[in-house]
């Protein structure tokens, strides 16, 4: 059982105030997904096997900023309501909670890095695989603190369900190795059906 730990939480301020609650989240992660991927790279494609679903590339940015305003209302809403509290043990939940965001929102920003940045699958499928049971605790502790910000996070746990079959599907099925994987541009006359991005057409496969 994770305890309220000073050294890996974020400082107060954060949690206290609403617009830096919300806005903290949402400016680290989209600067490290920009740190990854800077602008000049964004026409570079990854030439991975996909599992069934995967969605658009268009997708991850809008949820997931909507996903980062979600769980910094929610951190808010935990550490005002719990530390105004009298009762003890939901201050004590409320800061043990406060924690457990900091470690999770390290994972979180892990993951892009692992996966895209050093292409690494199976660390960064771990790596997301205990980023949703961080969450999923998260979420229990802080429904005994206050139920709106627990409820917050269900779309976050929603999406990183999703997020782990898509990480270990991608690693399945490209042998868990994306290293040899990227090529400046997808062809031109790519079958616009397929999943590969530098598959060529029947007949013009190369060795």
């Amino acid at each position: 059982m994770t305890s309220y730990i000073p050294s890996l939480t974020f400082p107060a301020q954060i949690f206290a105030e609403p617009a830096v609650s919300i806005l903290f989240p949402i400016v680290v992660g989209n600067a490290v997904g920009y740190a990854v991927s800077p602008k000049k790279t964004q026409d570079k494609y990854l030439a991975l096997k996909q599992p069934p679903y995967h969605p658009s590339a268009k997708v991850f940015g809008p949820v997931w900023t909507a996903l980062y305003g979600l769980m910094g209302y929610s951190a808010y809403r935990a550490w005002t309501v719990g530390t105004a509290s009298l009762n003890p043990q939901t201050v004590a939940l409320a800061k043990q909670g406060a924690t457990l965001y900091t470690i999770q929102l390290g994972l979180n920003l892990l993951y892009t890095p692992l996966m895209f940045g050093l292409k690494r699958p199976i660390e960064a499928t771990a790596d997301v695989v205990l980023l949703l049971g961080t969450v999923g605790y998260l979420t229990s502790v802080w429904a005994k603190v206050d139920e709106v910000a627990a409820w917050s996070l269900v779309p976050y746990l929603g999406w990183l369900t999703f997020a782990t079959y898509l990480s270990v599907g991608v690693g399945h099925l490209n042998q868990w190795s994306t290293a040899d994987k990227e090529i400046d541009e997808s062809p031109k006359d790519k079958n616009p059906s397929t999943n590969f991005v530098n598959e060529a057409p029947e007949g013009k496969k190369s060795l």
